[in-house]
């Protein structure tokens, strides 16, 4: 089933995300949230996929996130990933007719479990510089190492990303390997395009406002010029720094 979809291209696959009925197979292990791995499926002869669906009613009350808000935030952080052209975060799509109710429906990354960023590091530094400049910019307050996946083509993908975007400082990964030193040049480019294009609301923009407040879009410019006028990446600032469990 999750075979036939790598045979759909990209826009006939965000086609059946955003159109596909959304058949719940069974809740994910060990997620604080109601996660569920869900079968997708389209009008034409073998368009289905497999889809992680995480309906907003199955969302734990958080004190500093707003309630209901999390798989917004997901969507909001693969239009990141895609504007920056980094593919960090799988495709992702809000559903307002899930079968549970309204939430985030991602792309399922068929992945090897035994591989995380602990076991990947460092032979795939230079994945993960993208992946921690992509954190920074996001404000990703929960980057665990399970939370990266090496799929089956080889390519390494950050999941999991509802808590993103505060306009607070808010970063907790277990990625600070890279901590003072230089981001390098072409993703430092990409960061200073970003915040220019949130400034000026390019097309992409449009929807990102429909996904995040106001505060939270300039703090996000802010954070991207930040990361490409400094040059460097942060130092974790206090045990809070790190994500519990780490994996």
């Amino acid at each position: 089933m999750a075979q036939a979809a790598r045979f759909l291209d990209a826009e006939a696959q965000h086609r059946l995300l955003r159109q596909g009925r959304i058949k719940p197979r069974g809740l994910m292990p060990d997620c604080s949230n109601y996660t569920y791995l869900a079968h997708v499926r389209g009008p034409e002869e073998g368009a289905q996929t497999l889809g992680i669906y995480k309906p907003a009613e199955g969302e734990t009350p958080l004190d500093d996130f707003p309630d209901g808000t999390l798989g917004q935030r997901e969507v909001a952080a693969y239009l990141v990933s895609a504007a920056l052209g980094w593919q960090v975060v799988p495709l992702t799509v809000y559903r307002s007719d899930g079968p549970l109710g309204p939430g985030s429906l991602q792309q399922f990354i068929v992945a090897d479990v035994r591989e995380h960023y602990f076991s990947l590091m460092p032979a795939r530094a230079s994945d993960f510089r993208t992946i921690a400049a992509f954190d920074v910019i996001v404000n990703n307050a929960d980057r665990k190492s399970g939370h990266c996946l090496l799929d089956r083509d080889g390519h390494i993908w950050g999941v999991d990303n509802g808590l993103t975007f505060h306009a607070l400082p808010k970063l907790r990964t277990v990625i600070w390997e890279f901590a003072g030193e230089q981001v390098p040049e072409n993703l430092r480019r990409d960061a200073q395009r970003l915040a220019g294009e949130l400034v000026a609301g390019a097309g992409w923009v449009n929807s990102l406002q429909r996904l995040i407040s106001d505060a939270e879009i300039r703090a996000l410019a802010a954070r991207a010029r930040r990361l490409a006028d400094d040059g460097r990446f942060p130092e974790p600032s206090s045990r809070w720094a790190y994500p519990w469990p780490l994996i």
